[in-house]
């Protein structure tokens, strides 16, 4: 069933990482890699797999928790970019790379947690037959 609100927050998380990729293309941490981007399209698919993989609550779970993993990792390697930008953090003209992974980790959780909340609805259910 698409019409969850766990739907809504794992769309939410995705077009984060959509935004990312987006504005991400002038962050450069390792070079000439394009690690952002390639982080990006690969939470992008992620979240697509979970999106849809409604009737498999574990699994669904499971993605959101890769995810999330990913996202923080993330977060940290653009902290990490800030801090070497020249100017450092304080420098206020700097990109908003960094909110969007941090908004996908918030949206995977409430996701997670409304996840956990169906799947104790239906083992409640089947107690009850």
């Amino acid at each position: 069933m698409l019409q969850r609100i766990q739907t809504i927050w794992i769309l939410l998380s995705v077009l984060a990482a959509a935004f990312l990729f987006i504005t991400g293309h002038d962050v450069d941490v390792f070079g000439t890699f394009p690690m952002i981007d390639v982080a990006s399209i690969v939470l992008v698919i992620i979240g697509a797999l979970s999106l849809f993989s409604f009737k498999n609550r574990k699994r669904q779970i499971l993605l959101n928790t890769i995810s999330i993993i990913i996202n923080a990792l993330l977060i940290g390697v653009l902290v990490y970019w800030l801090q070497n930008l020249s100017g450092g953090i304080d420098f206020p003209e700097k990109g908003i790379e960094p909110v969007f992974p941090l908004i996908a980790v918030v949206c995977l959780f409430l996701a997670n947690v409304f996840i956990k909340r169906d799947e104790r609805l239906v083992k409640s259910v089947d107690r009850l037959r």
